[in-house]
This record gives structure tokens, C-alpha cells and sequence, in this order.
């Protein structure tokens, strides 16, 4: 039964991509605010349908280091999960992402609307300028900068060097950087078919103030705290994960 509601999800979510997308196009002339606030209502929608439909929930603890201007959140990436439910858990955001997503019909279009730093994984120093330069605009914007630095989804255990981008932007612009820690890993794979009914633990770290501090010391602090999150978060996960557990995020 299961196989079937994670198939049905699928299904739903391609074809709403199919509908949603070009009404998303439509918001073009209007502020960032707005756009966000539409085209982001399909992201939460999706977050609801995999509660009702699959029995996959999550539960948010940390919002009170939630700072109250705009920063730099710094995030494990484990699974599609979390690029849907940060838009119902943090301000509005966009975020750095391989610039291949933008040619994807439709989908990368309306995305493009959201102002996603769009870079190319294999520039090097280039993406990091880049990265630099334009989150500092959407930043001073007041938009949030969602940054994965391990660059790809990587499956629950498994650690990946982290990328500098996310805290030269800290360093260069002195906004702070907010650390995540999540297991969606568990439930909705890298990679997989199959979404599992549960909680998904989301952990929300103490802000890192940036300002004084280098890059290297920057991402030093992050990653411990995410890692040693991590570590936390798939020992819970991995016993609660085939059982569902109510309660939204």
C-alpha cells in the first residue's frame, strides 16, 4: 500500500508541475514578495500531501534561534524533502543550486522567478564569486540564502566535504549563518521511490555571528554542530522511521 501512496505522490506532483508552473509564470511583474508567497504555496501544498497521503510528517525543534533579519542557512541535504519544507519552516529564501535545474521546462522557469543563485559545480573559484556576489544582493534584499554544502543529496551515514561558498558569503557580507540538521534521509531516500511513513526530526542550531570570523572558521562551526546533530538525529530516526508519529512541524 505504501508503494502505491508514494506512487500516487509522484503522480500528483509531476502533473502539478504541469498546472502550477505556468500560473507561476504569471507573477512575473510583481515583487519578489509576492511571487514567493505563490509560487512557494506549491511547495507546502506538496509537504501536505505527503502527511495525508503517505503518513510523512515532521517536527521542527530550534525556531527559537531563528534571528530576526535575513541570514545564511547552512543545511544537511539528504533528500527533496527539505528543499520543500524550509519554505514552510524558514522567511522567504532562495538558494544555491546547480544551474541545470533553470534549463528544466517549465519547473525552471517558474524557479527562476524565486532569484536562485544558479551556479556551475564545476567553475571552481568562479561559483564561489558568484555565490558571493549574488547572495549578498539577495541578502541585503532581506531574502534568506539556503545553502547544502555538501553540493548533492547524500544518504543518511554518509559524509561529504563541504563546499567554502556558503561561509565565504558569511565572512564577505556579515550575515550570520544559521545551522540545520535533519534525517529526511530515512524516510524519502536519495534517489528512491518509496516515501516511509514518520517523523522527520528537524533541528534548528544557535546562530554563528560571522562578523570577525574567517571563512574557515565559519564552516568549521557549522559543520561540527550539523555533523554532531547528525550523528543524533539517524540513531533516533532509524528506530522511529516505520512508524508513523503525528503532529505537525
Amino acid at each position: 500500500m505504501q508503494y502505491l501512496r508514494s506512487a500516487l505522490f509522484n503522480l500528483v506532483m509531476w502533473v502539478s508541475v504541469l498546472v502550477y508552473a505556468p500560473l507561476a509564470l504569471l507573477t512575473f511583474p510583481f515583487p519578489y514578495a509576492r511571487r514567493y508567497r505563490f509560487i512557494s504555496r506549491w511547495a507546502r501544498f506538496h509537504i501536505w500531501l505527503l502527511r495525508t497521503l503517505c503518513g510523512l510528517d515532521y517536527r521542527v525543534s530550534g525556531r527559537e534561534h531563528l534571528p530576526g533579519g535575513a541570514a545564511i542557512v547552512l543545511a544537511k541535504h539528504q533528500s527533496t524533502w527539505e528543499t520543500l519544507a524550509f519554505q514552510s519552516i524558514f522567511p522567504a529564501q532562495t538558494w544555491v543550486l546547480k544551474r541545470e535545474l533553470m534549463w528544466v521546462p517549465l519547473f525552471g522557469w517558474a524557479l527562476a522567478l524565486l532569484k536562485p543563485i544558479a551556479i556551475d559545480r564545476g567553475a571552481g573559484r568562479k561559483a564561489v564569486e558568484q555565490v558571493v556576489s549574488q547572495g549578498r544582493e539577495r541578502l541585503d534584499a532581506g531574502i534568506w540564502v539556503t545553502v547544502f554544502p555538501e553540493g548533492t543529496r547524500v544518504p543518511p551515514g554518509t559524509r561529504r566535504r563541504w563546499g567554502i561558498g556558503g561561509a565565504m558569503l558569511a565572512a564577505e557580507t556579515g550575515y550570520p549563518v544559521v545551522p540545520v540538521a535533519h534525517n529526511a534521509g530515512l524516510y524519502w531516500p536519495r534517489r528512491g521511490f518509496l516515501k516511509r511513513p514518520g517523523t522527520i526530526e528537524v533541528v534548528i542550531g544557535p546562530v554563528i555571528e560571522s562578523r570577525g570570523r574567517t571563512p574557515d572558521q565559519i564552516q568549521k562551526l557549522a559543520q561540527e554542530w550539523v555533523e554532531g546533530a547528525m550523528s543524533s538525529l539517524e540513531r533516533v530516526g532509524a528506530a522511529d522511521a516505520p512508524r508513523r508519529v503525528s503532529g505537525r512541524g
